[in-house]
């Protein structure tokens, strides 16, 4: 089975990988059929483990293998790895004041992004998919990588990341199909909104893994992109929705546990 999934194109790698980050999305969004409301300090916990493995991932996925590969150059290795960082974060910062969505963890009263009438499940959907971006991106760059032939940069490194950012999905999806049934959306459209939420991850890891192959010469810039874009989604997002309810120590034992994880698959497998 490895053998047949190492052969393949990197991006068709890159899709099949996020294919299976956005199943694990929809496992989480499932979870409405089985209960119409959630915990939240297992919510809260879930959140804190997602902050975690993206956190260990951004570092030991994408800006380590960035660093790496420009060092020996006549480029300070600093530089493109700190640019894409930088461009990445601004990239979502811009995104974020643009596009209409409404965090989970927000009232509706307080929707970001230019005014619109849009209804609530859509705008709980669309700040889910915003946020989704750089976890496609990830792991499409991270495929790429492999194929630009980058020393660190292994097939089993880039699967750990897949696996990592999908655990890391489940409770997104939880964050999205849970309130919308709580709120009495039926469990069919609850789930199909959840689910929806993560789409876009195969198509911005396809996007991912061609532009790096397609100029090398953009790896390490896109590398840091991906883990800006991410660190900013855990900023943002998944750090004050964890800490919404005051359930500190829960939330930060999950971040601590997420991010040991995914240091241990990224250091193990890669």
């Amino acid at each position: 089975m490895i053998e047949w999934f190492t052969s393949l194109n990197p991006v068709l790698q890159a899709l099949l990988a996020a294919c299976f980050t956005w199943s694990v999305t929809a496992a989480g969004a499932g979870g409405v059929f089985l209960f119409k409301t959630v915990n939240r300090k297992l919510l809260d916990g879930m959140l804190g483990f997602a902050a975690g493995v993206m956190i260990a991932a951004s570092f030991w996925s994408l800006l380590v293998p960035a660093i790496e590969m420009v060092e020996g150059t006549e480029m300070p290795a600093w530089f493109p790895a700190t640019a894409g960082f930088l461009l990445g974060g601004a990239f979502l910062w811009g995104v974020d004041k643009t596009l209409p969505h409404l965090h989970p963890h927000m009232h509706l009263g307080q929707p970001e992004g230019i005014k619109t009438g849009w209804e609530r499940s859509i705008l709980l959907v669309l700040a889910i998919t915003l946020h989704n971006i750089p976890e496609g991106l990830a792991v499409g760059v991270a495929f790429g990588a492999v194929a630009a032939g980058l020393p660190s940069a292994t097939e089993a490194a880039a699967l750990a990341l897949a696996l990592g950012i999908g655990i890391q999905n489940f409770p997104e999806g939880m964050a999205v199909s849970g309130p919308l049934r709580s709120e009495g959306m039926s469990r069919l459209k609850s789930f199909w909104f959840g689910q929806l939420s993560a789409t876009v991850e195969p198509v911005a890891a396809v996007l991912g893994a061609a532009a790096v192959l397609l100029v090398k010469a953009m790896l390490p810039y896109a590398l840091g992109f991906a883990a800006g874009a991410m660190i900013f989604v855990v900023i943002e997002e998944l750090i004050p929705a964890a800490q919404e309810e005051k359930n500190t120590d829960i939330a930060t034992t999950g971040g601590m546990l997420g991010f040991a994880l995914m240091m241990v698959l990224d250091v193990a497998l890669g």
